[in-house]
């Protein structure tokens, strides 16, 4: 038997050992983290940890359910104290066992990290010379920062790494902007208005990498940030605000601590679970522009009807290959439906994993839409009612006009239109499917598809039992699919399995659904606690929250789509 557990008193290593115990396991492989009496040059007489446990244990088995799908036949315990703690007292404590000891050393790094990054907990340092201070319990990683040696069994390093909301010894950082106040356009007035703006970025990857550090280096008071997926290492061609040691770390996260090292006066608010139709809107009201930087072309449909509704400026990108396409939404001009009214099929357009794309692409791309975004704050002119393409192999643009008697303005106009496919996106059935594991879904009922490449399956095997079909031979081979039973489709990311168990739908098969974040991302969002973290400049978020059906009987009517 295996879990997470929070305990307010001592952890009993023995008896987490023995739910470890089984004889086809050869490997073994334990971290242990104490409590130690010095810290950045501090001596430190005791911790106190500060557990949201209801959302701990839930965040804390999720981590665990990852580790097991990713690395097959594990068997995972994890434990984390909480409330006061001295000296040399454990602190936190995650075994694995398995049959062969590779995959039980990776499993173990994968769930301490894991654990450091995602766990609601806060943890305050008491001193000998009698002061307190609350430090976050992430971020700290690289080699002399994490060097956690979780690979070694029974490694008893004395490490917390985490980063202080401020160092004792620094002098406070005063940013300096000179350079850009200079420019008659921005001057101190200019500067006071970046400085009051908020403004949310949507997708932390390629485009949003240079969008973030361009805006979070000109001055933005606030910046929110969506992403819930996890960081690989095909990213860091062109994801540059992440290293090495950050692969397999959730990107919100990651990119939040980047941009406040950058620039210590900004606020950061994160979102590490996807915008949907019902949270969209309460999120967007927050702020007063916003950067759509994903490669998915739902969630740029959802952002330009939220835009629309919210009455507020919305910057588009979009890369393939050697080029790109950048579009400003002004609220008052055409919107992304005036140019193409309806999502075009996820086969139209490859995402860069597909298709391919040079590193420096999303770079130019993703830092126009910040220029255009400092253009708009500082009243500056804009690019808006036109599609602009750059061609980065010959430098050249393209300035598109979008005619505006044309698309929306047949249908009522933008607002129009926006209202009614938010109000059907929320009365649509979700094809999308929470399971803690495939297991747990075959447990429920389902028949599994996989609708992964053969080379996916090979660089992540599923460890299910699960019929496979290929994403583009699914409508073909719709008459070798079960009958009878409902289907849960399942790719990478969730993307391609959305799309194909909308087909099915389309062509009769009602009970088509979709694993929901695929392999990668299922089940894998950070919940922050409800009450303030210790940092008042760096906020978790979440959207209001939306029911999703628990694995078991089949829901007939899940209350809301997650759109993707």
């Amino acid at each position: 038997m295996s879990g997470f557990s929070v305990s307010a008193v001592p952890l009993d290593v023995p008896a987490l050992q023995a739910a470890l115990a089984d004889p086809a396991h050869g490997g073994f492989c334990a971290f242990e983290g104490w409590v130690r009496n010095r810290n950045d040059g501090r001596d430190v007489r005791g911790l106190e940890y500060e557990v949201y446990t209801e959302l701990a244990m839930a965040e804390g088995e999720r981590i665990l359910d990852e580790a097991r799908a990713r690395f097959g036949e594990v068997q995972v315990v994890g434990a984390h104290r909480s409330g006061v703690l001295e000296v040399g007292d454990l602190a936190v404590w995650v075994g694995v066992s398995s049959p062969h000891r590779d995959a039980a050393f990776r499993a173990c790094r994968y769930v301490i990290d894991a654990f450091k990054h995602r766990l609601p907990v806060w943890k305050k340092e008491h001193y000998l010379e009698g002061e307190a201070q609350w430090v976050v319990c992430s971020h700290g990683v690289g080699p002399a920062a994490d060097d956690l040696n979780a690979a070694a069994p029974h490694a008893h390093p004395h490490t917390h790494a985490h980063t202080h909301h401020a160092a004792p010894a620094a002098p406070a950082f005063t940013p300096d902007y000179a350079r850009q106040m200079r420019l008659r356009e921005v001057g101190e007035h200019g500067q006071a208005r970046l400085a009051a703006a908020r403004v949310l970025v949507i997708g932390a990857g390629g485009l949003g990498s240079p969008a973030l550090a361009y805006l979070a280096g000109a001055g933005i008071g606030t910046l929110g940030i969506v992403d819930g997926d996890h960081l690989e290492a095909s990213n860091l061609h062109r994801q540059t605000l992440y290293t090495a040691a950050d692969v397999g770390q959730p990107k919100a996260h990651l990119a939040a601590a980047r941009l406040q090292a950058l620039n210590p006066a900004l606020q950061v608010e994160v979102f590490d679970t996807p915008l949907t139709a019902a949270s969209v809107g309460a999120v967007f009201a927050r702020f007063d522009l916003v950067l759509e930087c994903t490669d998915d072309m739902r969630s740029r449909y959802l952002s330009n009807d939220a835009a629309q509704l919210a009455g507020i400026p919305l910057i588009l990108a979009s890369v393939h290959q050697y080029e790109g396409q950048l579009q400003v939404i002004a609220p008052s001009g055409p919107c992304l439906r005036c140019l193409w009214p309806e999502p075009p099929s996820a086969q139209t357009f490859g995402s860069c994993a597909e298709s391919g794309v040079l590193g420096t692409v999303p770079g130019v791309l993703g830092t126009l839409q910040a220029n255009e975004a400092l253009k708009q704050l500082l009243g500056l002119p804009v690019t808006a009612g036109a599609l602009v393409l750059v061609d980065l192999l010959d430098n050249q643009t393209q300035r598109l006009p979008i005619d505006p008697a044309r698309g929306c303005r047949l249908h009522g106009g933008c607002e129009a239109v926006a209202q009614r496919e938010l109000a059907q996106a929320l009365e649509e059935l979700t094809v999308d499917y929470d399971a803690p594991s495939l297991h747990a879904a075959r447990e429920a009922g389902f028949h599994l598809i996989d609708l992964r490449d053969a080379h996916e399956r090979v660089a992540q095997p599923s460890g299910a039992n699960a019929q496979w079909v290929p994403a583009p031979e699914l409508l073909q081979r719709q008459a070798e699919l079960p009958s009878g039973r409902p289907l849960l489709l399942f790719c990478a990311t969730g993307r391609r399995s959305a799309a194909a168990a909308r087909q099915l739908r389309a062509h009769g098969i009602a009970t088509a659904y979709s694993l929901n974040g695929g392999l990668r991302g299922s089940a894998t969002a950070s919940i922050a606690a409800p009450h303030a973290s210790p940092s008042p400049r760096f906020t978790a978020c979440q959207p209001d929250p939306v029911h999703h059906p628990e694995p078991g009987p089949l829901p007939s009517a899940p209350s809301a789509p997650r759109v993707r």
